[in-house]
Order: structure tokens, then C-alpha cells, then sequence
């Protein structure tokens, strides 16, 4: 095997070291399941710095960055007024395990942008953001199902490894050991955009679903916007049943809008979920929404979540630091231009090469699939041409962009990305397409 078979343009020596070594000590070699490259085949490419569009790895190969650490460097990387504020924070200690004045100011600015989260709660992760949702909806309706979609990914939480998106099902795990069957049992789920299977759930457990809970745009299973209609049927169907609608925008908050899905899509959700974007890609998370449900969370109520790092001051300050950037210069019509760009170039390519291709993008979210579509759920996406999307995606690689290492993931751009950026994957997406064609 030469270095040219593996991740970048060059030589790959150091990262196919790094990754044995990893691989005697980590399962797997990496500390999350999309890592490992197992979806597209080879060895992963270890990252050793990264600057506002670029990545470069542990061998110097240098990287259009389009995974942004899977959404949240909005910004691109290491931009000047979040690192200041983590490194001005840092000299003030690390954790302290009481409050801030920063928890609050977060906060605020969070529920500037969510007007619907009429109280919030910061936790460590989306995953930890969505689980603590869940058990609050669970809580406050009394109830004990919840509904989620296909192909929909929220963490990794036991309640939602059923019929998950994003690295299980790059894996082909349709669930995962460890969850009870039992508990498996309470999630019940619906093709993502298939109304009528959502009324037929609700007519079978009348009054017996404590939530639905989606992504409004599906990132985890690739880029697969609601249909017309859709997002606004089951704020409907919830209302009249007394379920909570639950919005995990973890993906696509600051995303397709500054105020994610529920302001571009004009719906008002019970609860959202948030990610590591409201922490400038430091590990945060929260969950917020009508203030007589988020009442019921301890202290103030009986649902338990607790959390020593909830709040850290080295996550406030990055997050306040990104939000203020996004808030006072609003750089979303750029943003959503630029996108739009690389997404209507790269289905010209396919049109170009003779490769059915199909995709979309809202804000700075986007993503393409090989396939002729149109994709409206997991199943449709699952048509995806995976063997033509490996070869295409080695063939990106090795010419310097990165893109995200499965057929099912969503792609970012960030501030950072400029529009010769944009022209210069294109140009190199003409020939790895050339290359990948069977």
C-alpha cells in the first residue's frame, strides 16, 4: 500500500501510525464510530491544526474543511474572538461547579436567536440535551412513548438507538446491543415526511405519547428537508393529542436560520434541543422551551438533571463570543449564497459525468446524494449509490477536500469559506467525479 492510498495528497505515514496506535488502546482506533472511516473504507487522517477553512493533518496534507467538527465552527476554525475569549477565561480557572455571570449572558443570547425557549438549561452535548428533553416530556405528560423518525439521529441515548441515522446507520446497525427490548418498545417510529404514518401512531396510543421528537431538517441521514406542510401537521397532531413537540436542532440551529428550523419554518415547538454550536465547538449543550414544562426540572420541579460541567466557563465564553459575531453581523445571506453554490455545482458535475445526483441546502446547511431522488426519508436515501460515493470521496481527498466520511451526513459552510474556496472544490469535485465514475 502506497501513501497515496490512504487519506490526503501526500504522505500519510504519521496518521497511519497514529491510527495503529490508537487502534491498541481505543476501540476502533477513534473515540466516535464516524471516525473510523468505516463507511468509506481506508484509515482516517489524524488532524493536527486547523485555521478558518482549512484543516491539516499529522503528515502537513492541508484540507477544505466542509464537516466543521460536524456543524458548530460556523465561524470556521480558531477564530480570533473565540479563542481570545477562551484563553482570557481560562486565566480566571477551568470549572468552578457554581455559577457565572456567563451562564446567564449565554442564555439571554441563546433565547435571542429561540424566543421559544422561554427557559433553558445548559448540559455537556447534544446527546445529553436530547435524553434530558425526553425525560422531561416524559415527566411532565405522565406518559411514557415517545415517537421519532427514521433515520433520525439524537444521540446516543437508549430511548433513540432505534432505527437511528448518522454513524449507526453508516454502520448497517438498524439498532444497537445493550438498549432492552423493553425499552426499546417505548420508542415508536415513523418515516421521516410520511404524515399519514404519524396519524395512524397517534390513532393506535391516543393520549399515551409523551413527545415526538425530530431533526426538522434531517442531518444524520444525510440532508432531507421536511415537505411542505409537514413540520406544521405535526405541531397540529401533537396540540390536539397533548404530546410536546420536541425540535432537536442541534444540527440545525444557527444553521438554516439564525434562529434555526422553527424560524425559517415558522413553528413553535414545546422544547428545543441545542448543540455545541452555542459553545463555539467546545463541548456544550441545552435544552429549553415553554416555561410551565421547563418548571418541572429540579430544583424548581421533581425531573432530576444535574450536571458538575453544565455551564463550564471556558464553553460560555466561546459560545458568547460566536453568538455576538452571528448576532451584530449577520453574515446569513453570504452564507446561504455561498452554499447554495457549491450545491448547485456539484449537481452540474453530476449532470456533467452521467451520475445521478441529488440535493439541496438551507443557510449553511447542505448535502447531496448519489442518487436520482428526490430523497424524502432514510428509505429513499439508502438508494444512495455508497460504492460511487467512496470512490468519489477518496478522489476529494486525496486532492485536499474534506467532506464528511459516510453517504449519510449533512456538509457545513462556515464564514471562513471563501467564494475561491467554493470554486476550487468544484474544480476538484469535476475530476474526482471523472475518477470515482464506475
Amino acid at each position: 500500500m502506497t501513501d497515496t492510498d490512504h487519506a490526503g495528497q501526500g504522505k500519510t505515514s504519521a496518521s497511519r501510525d497514529l491510527f495503529r496506535r490508537a487502534c491498541g488502546i481505543i476501540p476502533g482506533g477513534v473515540n466516535s464510530p464516524v471516525r473510523a472511516f468505516r463507511a468509506v473504507g481506508g484509515e482516517p487522517f489524524f488532524v493536527q491544526r486547523a485555521a478558518g477553512s482549512r484543516l491539516w493533518d499529522a503528515d502537513g496534507n492541508e484540507y477544505i474543511d466542509y464537516v466543521l467538527s460536524w456543524g458548530p465552527m460556523i465561524l470556521g476554525h480558531a477564530h480570533p474572538a473565540v479563542v481570545h475569549a477562551v484563553a482570557d477565561a481560562a486565566t480566571r480557572g477551568t470549572s468552578y461547579g457554581a455559577p457565572t455571570a456567563a451562564e446567564v449572558e449565554l442564555a439571554e443570547a441563546v433565547q435571542g436567536f429561540f424566543p421559544s425557549m422561554q427557559r433553558l438549561r445548559f448540559v455537556n452535548s447534544g446527546t445529553e440535551a436530547t435524553m434530558s428533553a425526553v425525560r422531561l416530556a416524559r415527566g411532565f405528560t405522565g406518559r411514557e412513548l415517545i415517537l421519532k423518525f427514521e433515520g433520525c439521529y439524537h444521540g446516543h441515548g437508549d430511548s433513540f438507538l432505534v432505527k437511528a441515522g448518522s454513524g449507526v446507520a453508516t454502520l448497517g446497525l438498524p439498532n444497537s446491543p445493550g438498549v432492552p427490548a423493553e425499552l426499546s418498545k417505548l420508542t415508536l417510529t415513523a418515516p421521516f415526511n410520511d404524515l399519514e404514518a404519524v396519524e395512524t401512531i397517534f390513532r393506535a396510543h391516543p393520549g399515551k405519547i409523551a413527545c415526538v421528537i425530530l431533526e426538522p431538517v434531517v442531518g444524520n441521514a444525510g440532508f432531507i428537508p421536511p415537505d411542505d406542510g409537514f413540520l406544521q401537521a405535526l405541531r397540529r397532531i401533537t396540540e390536539a393529542d397533548g404530546a410536546l413537540l420536541v425540535f432537536d436542532e442541534v444540527m440545525t440551529g444557527f444553521r438554516v436560520a439564525p434562529g434555526g428550523a422553527q424560524e425559517r419554518f415558522g413553528i413553535v415547538p414545546d422544547l428545543t434541543t441545542l448543540g455545541k454550536v452555542i459553545g463555539g465547538g467546545l463541548p456544550v449543550g441545552a435544552y429549553g422551551g415553554r416555561a410551565d414544562v421547563m418548571d418541572w426540572i429540579a430544583p424548581v420541579g421533581p425531573v432530576y438533571q444535574a450536571g458538575t460541567l453544565s455551564g463550564n466557563p471556558l464553553a460560555m465564553a466561546a459560545g458568547l463570543a460566536q453568538l455576538r459575531i452571528l448576532r451584530d453581523e449577520n453574515p446569513y445571506p453570504e452564507l446561504e449564497r455561498r452554499t447554495a453554490r457549491l450545491v448547485d455545482g456539484l449537481l452540474e458535475i453530476g449532470r456533467e459525468r452521467g451520475v445521478p445526483m441529488t440535493g439541496g441546502s438551507l443557510g449553511s446547511m447542505w448535502g447531496v446524494f448519489l442518487a436520482a431522488g428526490p430523497v424524502r426519508s432514510f428509505e429513499d436515501a439508502k438508494a444512495s449509490d455508497v460504492e460511487t460515493f467512496r470512490r468519489f470521496y477518496h478522489a476529494l481527498l486525496r486532492r485536499g477536500v474534506f467532506f464528511a466520511p459516510s453517504a449519510f451526513e449533512a456538509g457545513f459552510m462556515s464564514t471562513a469559506h471563501t467564494d475561491q474556496d467554493v470554486e476550487a472544490t468544484l474544480s476538484r469535485a469535476r475530476e474526482a467525479l471523472a475518477e470515482a465514475r464506475p
